[in-house]
């Protein structure tokens, strides 16, 4: 028999938070649900990625799940874990970013099945023709300011300020989900643990409004095991839009997870049974040296994101550049290159200075700045500490065009780790 949707949430670790009675409410049959998403980038991130798997949870387990795009809320900013006011988007760069946003959560959530469906709602569509005072007199006037200021999201700023704004802005998604309650009998909102305060204000709306009952979940807040924020990298965030984080470059990401941190995302980020996971883990356990965890994980995402092909292209990417051979290079794209050295130290070279040979210390010196002294070059070649391609280069090496790879690189590196990329133009 399957899990309920709680059974779900409670192995995989998910469960933060839940109102009374929200158990036996989905236990009933097919419930709706429902978690926005802030449309202020073209693309979601990995850290959207818990709300995304959420959804699709919910929807596995029988119910339907509905994703919001804050097309209105976006234009008001969402104080909760901000220490600061935020920028404002104008409507067509909304527009833009929903359109994009909708096209990445159809490679999670079935748009399509009979029975539940997900559903796609921006809630620009109801809020475009509200004007102030009709908001104020019909939803303003049903929770008080007390009660409002009464939310970690508003006290944490009143030493450093809050706009009218910002403050407003739980009115504002309390109404989202009065309104889908209302319109699309969706009884659930659910997000991280840091949405609580803005869910309830939507909860105390129904039951002020409508003398309806409604509930909320929550999450909790994932972070990597240092304690950074989760769906950082080093150059920022990781994005679900191949042109913003490659494809390459993505799956990296989850292939340098520790342990702890694998075993958690195998239970979070996938569709694998608990007793399908353990297995995994235990067997991962036996021989942690081979990484299958962190392997079959990185590949899991990659390919739901990505696809099957970008998948394997990363895969044999990964390969190359860990393994001692090196006759993989030449079948890297320009692109995989690219990615794969990016953040790697690079210089160019003009193809002309390659047409009659440039000596290897004068490439590693004048021509790149790789090392800094001939000295310096001449112990390193010495040492057989240096190679081009991958392949150790002797002391009297000439360096010419048929070294390059794609016709236009030379991969230098000192050791095992130290690498720099020459771009000849």
């Amino acid at each position: 028999m399957a899990n309920s949707f709680m059974e779900e949430l409670r192995w995989r670790g998910l469960l933060h938070d839940s109102m009374p009675g929200v158990e036996e409410h989905l236990a009933k049959g097919n419930q709706r649900g429902y978690i926005g998403f802030d449309p202020t980038a073209d693309s979601l991130h990995v850290g959207n990625l818990v709300q995304i798997m959420i959804l699709v949870h919910f929807q596995r387990c029988g119910h339907t799940p509905i994703a919001l795009v804050g097309g209105a809320t976006g234009m008001v900013g969402d104080p909760s874990g901000k220490s600061g006011e935020r920028d404002l988007l104008n409507e067509d760069a909304l527009r833009h970013n929903q359109s994009c946003i909708k096209a990445q959560l159809e490679r999670f959530l079935d748009f399509s099945s009979a029975e539940n469906a997900a559903e796609l709602v921006n809630n620009y569509d109801w809020f475009k023709d509200m004007g102030f005072l009709r908001f104020i007199r019909e939803v303003g006037k049903h929770i008080t300011v007390n009660y409002m200021m009464a939310k970690d999201s508003v006290k944490n700023r009143m030493e450093t300020g809050i706009s009218f704004t910002e403050f407003s802005y739980q009115l504002v998604q309390g109404y989202d989900f009065y309104w889908l309650y209302k319109n699309k009998a969706c009884i659930l909102q659910m997000g991280g643990s840091d949405q609580w305060g803005n869910i309830t204000t939507g909860t105390e709306l129904i039951r002020r409004m409508d003398g309806g009952e409604a509930f909320a979940i929550t999450t909790p807040l994932l972070t990597k095991s240092d304690g950074s924020k989760f769906g950082k990298s080093e150059g920022g965030n990781v994005w679900l839009d191949a042109a913003r984080t490659s494809p390459y470059k993505f799956y990296q990401f989850w292939l340098n997870a520790t342990d702890d941190e694998a075993a958690r995302f195998a239970k979070i980020f996938t569709h694998w049974t608990q007793v399908e996971c353990d297995a995994l883990i235990a067997a991962h356990s036996a021989e942690p040296g081979r990484r299958k965890l962190q392997k079959e994980v990185a590949g899991f995402i990659t390919t739901l994101v990505h696809g099957q092909a970008e998948k394997e292209s990363a895969i044999r990417a990964s390969e190359i550049l860990f393994s001692n051979a090196t006759d993989g290079w030449a079948h890297l794209s320009e692109k995989q290159l690219l990615d794969v050295f990016d953040g790697v130290p690079q210089a160019e070279l003009q193809l002309t200075a390659l047409a009659s040979g440039i000596g290897i210390i004068e490439l590693l010196t004048d021509h790149t700045g790789f090392l800094p002294s001939k000295g310096e070059a001449k112990r390193a070649l010495k040492e057989g500490s240096i190679a081009i391609n991958r392949i150790k280069a002797p002391e009297d090496h000439s360096v010419n065009s048929g070294d390059l790879l794609n016709g236009k690189f030379l991969l230098l590196q000192r050791g095992k780790k130290n690498y720099f990329l020459v771009k000849v133009v």
